[in-house]
Formats: structure tokens, sequence, C-alpha cells
């Protein structure tokens, strides 16, 4: 199908591009953009004045639940919710059940998302078998069956020495180690340590859990010269570790959720386990440190961490819910309220969760990498219309996840994806 995109405001992060042209796509590519060819003759037209035309989203942080946990989410649901929060790509953890370390089950699970003709889905391979941090697993074999990485999830390595080996390994082959810094015995609590976790009798997670991982994986760093995507950094103590390893110029990147770039441990209130979350929240110093190095790109990039969990492991007491909360659908309004709360430009918003990301996948994306997160001639027509003065209230019941659970219900946020088009066909459009 041709489809002409007309008179939208598009903006490319990744470029610098800010005007209203038109779009033109055939054969699931851009064929022209600002000139359209003359001869094209579109199948259907989408008339996009008063709209913004971007990249379409990349999220790092995006539990499907499929294999092994189709009681809270299945393929079906989870790619239906991506694309209707304008999230074409996604990469999803290993911690599946079974745990994705052996290439069959990746290449079982990328065929059953690409059956779907929704979001691309880039998987994360397991780094150590099982996720049990003892054995490594066949790093290059599950690269090939589709893997842009490899991490244990949120389950830490017990051992610094396995740790030294999987980073060796990675480093010699160019893969990245994609890590969750937590300090295996610090990291147990259920919320963060502060007055509110003593005041609630909550166990807490100390900023140390965070920050002693840290000063490990940048040792680390400095002796075996891997790459290291960290995620959902949550402290200000571990911004300032991570500014400090970029200015010493270490291969590492990192992303921050949704949750802690909005909320603090307040929103906890009279234990709601909505706001039981992996990593916790912590205090408001600590989200105004996030807020500052997502601006300056000290972080790089913003993620949905969905993860969707289901009402008897949710409506628990606070201590015994499981952690999580759904995040696909709000990913992009949650971005344009952080830009407009903090002063933050537009653009720099919009590459939080398009060409930023997308760089941080790098050559991972392979023949995809010239232009996943961007919107460029000859790239995929990979696009996300988004109408940015509808605003929309939270309602759990209207989301398309299977998961239903968010700390931003009832919440009212600005911009609504309007349409979302993967390899140049409509794959979301709002009625």
């Amino acid at each position: 199908m041709k489809i002409l995109i007309q008179n939208g405001r598009v903006i490319d992060p990744a470029s610098g591009f800010d005007q209203t042209c038109d779009i033109a796509l055939a054969a699931g590519r851009i064929v022209g953009m600002n000139r359209v060819p003359p001869d094209f003759a579109p199948n259907r037209t989408i008339h996009a004045a008063g709209c913004i035309v971007l990249p379409g989203l990349v999220d790092l942080a995006a539990r499907l639940r499929e294999p092994g946990h189709e009681h809270e989410g299945m393929l079906e649901s989870e790619m239906a919710a991506a694309v209707a929060g304008g999230v074409t790509s996604l990469v999803c953890p290993p911690d599946t059940d079974p745990v994705l370390d052996e290439p069959g089950l990746v290449e079982m699970l990328k065929f059953r998302a690409e059956k779907l003709h929704q979001s691309r889905l880039f998987p994360l391979g397991a780094l150590t078998r099982g996720l049990v941090g003892e054995v490594l697993t066949e790093m290059a074999e599950l690269t090939e069956s589709g893997c842009v990485g490899f991490g244990q999830a949120e389950v830490p390595l017990a051992s610094t020495q396995v740790l030294q080996r999987a980073l060796q390994y990675a480093a010699t082959f160019g893969y990245t180690v994609w890590l969750r810094p937590q300090e295996m015995h610090l990291g147990k609590g259920v919320a963060a340590s502060g007055p509110l976790a003593t005041r609630l009798g909550l166990s807490g997670v100390p900023v140390a859990a965070e920050t002693i991982a840290l000063h490990t994986i940048f040792e680390l760093l400095k002796t075996t010269g891997a790459r290291v995507h960290l995620c959902r950094i949550s402290s200000a103590a571990g911004v300032e570790l991570l500014r400090r390893a970029k200015a010493e110029g270490l291969k590492v990147t990192a992303d921050v959720s949704i949750n802690s770039l909005h909320l603090t441990d307040v929103d906890i209130g009279f234990f709601d386990s909505r706001a039981r979350l992996s990593p916790p929240l912590r205090q408001q110093r600590d989200r105004d440190a996030l807020h500052a190095a997502l601006a300056d790109g000290t972080i790089d990039a913003l993620v949905s961490d969905h993860t969707p969990v289901d009402e008897d492991a949710k409506t628990l007491p606070f201590a015994e819910a499981e952690p999580g909360a759904t995040g696909l659908e709000l990913l992009l309004s949650l971005a344009l309220k952080w830009s407009q709360d903090s002063g933050v430009p537009l653009v720099r918003a919009l590459a939080t969760v398009t060409s930023e990301p997308a760089r941080v996948l790098g050559s991972a994306l392979g023949t995809l990498q010239a232009s996943v997160g961007q919107i460029v001639e000859g790239g995929v027509g990979d696009l996300c219309i988004l109408d940015p003065q509808a605003a929309w209230t939270v309602q759990d019941d209207a989301l398309r996840s299977q998961g239903k659970h968010t700390p931003f219900s009832g919440y009212e946020l600005p911009g609504q994806v309007r349409a979302t088009l993967v390899g140049g066909q409509v794959a979301f459009e709002r009625g």
C-alpha cells in the first residue's frame, strides 16, 4: 500500500528536522519527505494537520510476559498496547519461562511476534543459563538467533568473577551487556530506604544497593573494555557515578523508567500496591537528579519499564504484591509531560524515546540501524502520528495491555497517539 501523510509537523530528533511537510510511503519505506515524487499515487491519504509526525518510539524495557506468564500478558495484548502508544520497536528482557537462554526459544518468540505485524521485537538473551549466575550462555548462537544484547533482568549476579568473565567474552565479540545495578543482598527490600519506608514499616532498599553495584561494574569495565547498558537508574548518587564514568570514557549508556522520572516514594500513599515497583520509588532529590540527567544526556533514554501484573498478584498487601506496572501506552505522553513540567525542549524529550534508544542498540539493529528511531528517505516507514493538543485521562479498563495496574491511574496526560505505522502499514489508528 502507498500512503501519503499530509501537512503534519514532521520532527526527526536525530537530524533536527522540524517543519510542516508531507511524507510518502511505499513498499514499507519512506520514498519522499518534503518533496513527494511527482508520479506518486497513494492508495490512502492521512491528513495530519495539527499533528506531529515523529519516528516510531523505541522502548528499551518492555516485558511481554510470553512465554510462561500468559495469565499476566500475551504477545497479542502487549503488542496491541505498544502500537497504541506509538511504540514500533521494543526490547524485552530474558526473564520469561523458560528463560531466553536457547536459540530456539528466541527464534520462536520472534516468529510469533512477526506474525502479528505490529511492533518490531528485539529480545535480550540471558547472560547466564537459567539466569542462575553460574554458567555463561552461548552468546554467539543467541546473537545469530536475534538477540541484541545479554542481561540478567532483575536477577543480580552473586559472583563478580562470573560478571568479569561475561564482560570479557562480550568485549571480545562486541556484544552489549545490559545490567540493572543492584547489589544482591541490599536490594531485597520492597521500598526505598527513608523516613516513609520506616514510618510504614516496609523493608528498605538503600541507595548503596545501586551505588555498590555501579562501582563494581565500572571497575570491571576499566579492565575489560566491555560495553554496558545500565537499566533503570534510580538515585541521585547513581547519576553522579554514571556522569563520572562517562567523563572517563567508559563505554556505558543508561536509561530511566517513566515511574522514577515522575513519581517519588510519597506516591506509595497508604500502601498502594500500584506503586510497588522495581527499582523502588525514591525521594524528591533523586527524582530531580534524574530529570537533570535525562535532560543533559547523562541518562540516554526514557523507558516504559512495562511489566503487566495480574489482579491476584497486585491486590495483595504492599510487601507481598508483585512489583511492576503497565507503561507502554503511557511512555510518549509521560515524555511530553516531563518536557512541559521541566521546560525541556520538545525535540530533546522526543529524542529520549526515539533516536537515543536506537543509538543505544546501535549495530545490534543490523540493517535497521540507519532508520529505526529516525525519519529518513529510504528508511523503514515506522512512524507515530501524535495529536499534541489532545489530553486524556488514564483509565485502567481502557488500557489495551492485559495488565491494568499503573500508579498513573487517574492522571490527565498530554498528547494522544492518533495513528502508528510499522513498515509503512497502519498498525494502529484511533477511531
